[in-house]
């Protein structure tokens, strides 16, 4: 028998990704190093007397570097994957809608469903198949549809 223990955070809680803490690691990473980079072009001249010395200021900077990006990378991490999602919502929405007129303007059903749907809503309904196009050129523009 294949049994899994599931374990679930509570409802209000957020839960943060694996994409977006992966994304931190690597904004961290890159911050640390270019942070690491620039101190050794600064040291470079006096490390050649102070080898230790350098070094042992090389490995503060990038502990320090570690402490300090750590949050600001989270934050930045999450912030570009809520983003990303809601991005990504927005064009699954518009694929979907673009599916479905297709479906409608070859199902009469569907188009009656539609068109019962705007009646409800509070539009008025469509007279002719040229009102229909008129309203779907509209709403094409309103939400930025078109692709160039």
């Amino acid at each position: 028998m294949n049994a899994q223990a599931h374990t679930s955070a509570p409802l209000g809680a957020p839960v943060e990704r694996t994409s977006s803490r992966a994304l931190a690691s690597l904004l961290l990473a890159a911050g640390v190093s270019a942070l690491v980079v620039l101190a050794d072009q600064l040291l470079d001249s006096w490390a050649e007397r102070h080898e230790m010395a350098a070094w042992l200021v090389l490995w503060g900077i990038a502990v320090a570097a570690i402490v300090l990006l750590r949050g600001i990378t989270r934050v930045v991490a999450r912030k570009a994957m809520s983003a990303l999602d809601a991005w990504s919502a927005g064009v699954a929405q518009r694929r979907a809608d673009e599916r479905l007129w297709t479906m409608a303007q070859t199902d009469a059903r569907l188009m009656a469903d539609l068109q019962a749907a705007l009646d409800r809503s509070g539009s008025t309904p469509a007279k002719d198949v040229m009102d229909l196009t008129q309203r779907r050129v509209a709403r094409i523009l309103r939400d930025r549809l078109y692709y160039i």
